[in-house]
């Protein structure tokens, strides 16, 4: 039994030398840092910064701190889990493992679906603002030519995709470093621009002028803006080195933090709050004071990068994790096989044709409508976080953790927090219309997931173990 159990592990061990010995190209650490920045930073920053400080006003830098430390949270259960137990399918075999088929089966087709909806929202972001220069060309041409390239990068493979990712990261991560600096120049008097009144901090006192309901329902925005930090779980199956998993999160994450709080402070002094709307990025509005040439082009071409590598990032994970639903039979089977470069083509094809269906439905259902569905994946998306955290506790729970292994910090007062704090800021988006009915689809939409796993369990003839 021994010398089987020998020859069974020697055979273990060269299988996967070979894999690392193969033609599939690794990631490096901080280009996973790198991949989770680009794929977090997007236009909803830049720009739909503006409605969370309409929301909440200056209160919304609290609001960044709070997210902040919750994503650390699931960052955290996420990397523990990861390092432990290194799976391709990240945390919906997580959650398989720890509450069985159906969570597994929910998980993945909650973080697919709301992907989708998510990346045909960026594209038409990206149509939109590309229109700021080319007016006179309709929508749907600069649409399908954004997704277009975003598939065409996805089957450079998993190395060309790192590189064009992380690109993408330096520019927009460059872009806040930029602007906080220059907003430390004027904070301390370095630079002192004429003729300009900085009226941001007159109205700061203010720190809560619209209520703990104002700073409450602007809560989900701001989890929003962390949308996508499951990446570096669902991207650590192409880590060189699985340890360093933690190292680029815990970067990753330190760095969002930073600046998202000092770009935000720094708007906040520039001008006052009441200033800002919804419709204009937050950013443009504070630099406007000061007569910059060319910034309304300037910060356009920037939100254009954000939303692109978001979309680009978004591919690259719901296409992962539907070649884990296929590898588990959750989804065709055939679907599952990858190519020499990393590309599993027939997951990015079932994608691409549900991608083209949501864009579809972007230019044929009233605005408002589509607007509500968007709403709901990003829902959908941060509920997916309550999973994380509640596999971590579960598979936690009477398992020997090895002491060299990473472990997520307070556990489990850190996992049963960060659950709280993702169910009020969910419930928050309750408090305005549109966040409400985006709510109630997305509930709808993760029980429409749920009864479609005990069809299909039905029909295979199984039933779940219990």
């Amino acid at each position: 039994m021994d010398n089987d159990h020998a020859f069974h592990q020697a055979v273990l061990h060269k299988k996967t030398e070979n894999l690392e010995k193969g033609k599939t190209p690794k990631l490096a650490w901080w280009q996973l840092s790198l991949i989770g920045i680009g794929s977090i930073i997007g236009a909803g920053f830049f720009l739909g910064t503006g409605l969370s400080i309409k929301t909440a006003g200056p209160a919304i830098v609290l609001n960044y701190l709070i997210g902040g430390i919750t994503a650390f949270f699931v960052f955290s259960a996420l990397a523990e889990m990861t390092v432990a137990d290194p799976e391709p399918g990240s945390f919906r075999t997580y959650a398989k493992k720890a509450f069985g088929n159906s969570m597994g089966f929910v998980s993945g087709w909650m973080y697919w679906l709301s992907g989708v909806f998510i990346m045909s929202s960026e594209a038409v972001a990206l149509g939109t603002f590309t229109r700021y220069w080319f007016p006179h060309i309709a929508l749907w041409i600069f649409t399908v030519a954004y997704a277009g390239i975003a598939f065409g990068i996805i089957l450079l493979g998993v190395k060309n995709f790192g590189k064009i990712e992380s690109t993408f990261a330096i520019v927009k991560f460059s872009t806040l470093v930029i602007f906080v600096f220059f907003g430390l120049f004027l904070l301390f008097n370095f630079i002192s621009p004429q003729s300009v009144s900085l009226k941001g901090f007159s109205d700061f006192h203010h720190f809560l002028p619209t209520g703990i309901k104002g700073m409450w329902s602007a809560l989900i925005f701001v989890f929003f803006s962390f949308g996508g930090i499951e990446i570096i779980g669902i991207a650590s199956s192409e880590l060189k080195n699985k340890d360093e998993v933690p190292k680029a999160g815990i970067g990753m994450l330190i760095a969002l933090v930073a600046v998202y709080i000092l770009s935000i402070f720094f708007v906040l002094f520039m001008v006052s709050w009441t200033a800002i709307n919804e419709s204009k990025s937050p950013f443009v509005t504070a630099l406007t004071i000061f007569h910059f040439p060319y910034i309304g082009s300037i910060f356009n071409i920037i939100i254009i990068s954000a939303a692109f590598s978001t979309m680009v990032g978004s591919l690259f994970s719901v296409t992962n994790i539907m070649v884990s639903l296929a590898e588990d039979g959750d989804a065709p089977k055939a679907i599952a096989k990858k190519g020499k470069r990393g590309t599993a083509f027939k997951a990015l094809f079932l994608t691409g044709f549900a991608l083209a269906a949501s864009l579809s439905l972007s230019f044929i259902l009233p605005g408002k409508i589509y607007e509500y569905i968007t709403t709901a994946a990003g829902v959908m998306m941060i509920l997916n976080w309550t999973t994380i955290l509640s596999s971590q506790i579960k598979l936690r729970k009477g398992k020997k953790q090895n002491s060299e292994h990473f472990k997520m910090f307070g556990y489990p007062f850190t996992s049963y927090i960060g659950i709280v704090i993702i169910l009020l800021g969910v419930s928050g988006g309750l408090l305005r219309a549109t966040q409400r009915m985006g709510v109630f689809i997305s509930l709808g939409l993760i029980a429409l997931i749920f009864l479609s796993y005990f069809f299909i369990a039905k029909r295979r003839g199984f039933s779940e173990k219990k």
